[in-house]
């Protein structure tokens, strides 16, 4: 894990929008840990996710596809729409196929599996965030 950033330096603004409330919860310890982010809000479902980022201006939407309400690629559009200048990593418990594809497509910056490491979404997010 990194430190935390340092004097003069702002954390990068992440949403987390995923419907299974455990592994929102993993996500947001190891985010924070990390030091390089800061948790802006939480959404259990496509639409929340929307309404927060609208409400929120994230740097960053951390994604789940599947969520009930209102789908990942559903959000995607209305997302970009609402809050252009967030940057949108799409997570999934699939594997890149179709849809990362169609996320791409529709706005998304990146595509994570569910499976990846605590490293590896860090640095998408970072380097997401960045570009």
């Amino acid at each position: 894990m990194s430190a935390a950033p340092g004097v003069g330096e702002t954390r990068i603004r992440v949403l987390l929008a995923d419907d299974a409330k455990p592994y929102r919860a993993l996500l947001r310890l190891v985010l924070e840990q990390d030091g390089r982010f800061a948790i802006v809000g939480e959404a259990d479902d496509g639409a929340q996710a929307v309404q927060l980022s609208d409400a929120e201006r994230p740097d960053v939407l951390l994604l789940d596809l599947a969520m009930p309400v209102m789908d990942g690629l559903q959000a995607i559009p209305e997302v970009r729409t609402r809050s252009p200048e967030t940057k949108i990593v799409v997570l999934s418990g699939f594997a890149q196929n179709r849809l990362g594809e169609k996320a791409a497509s529709m706005g998304a910056s990146a595509y994570l599996e569910k499976g990846s490491s605590p490293e590896t979404i860090a640095q998408t997010l970072v380097e997401v965030s960045e570009n």
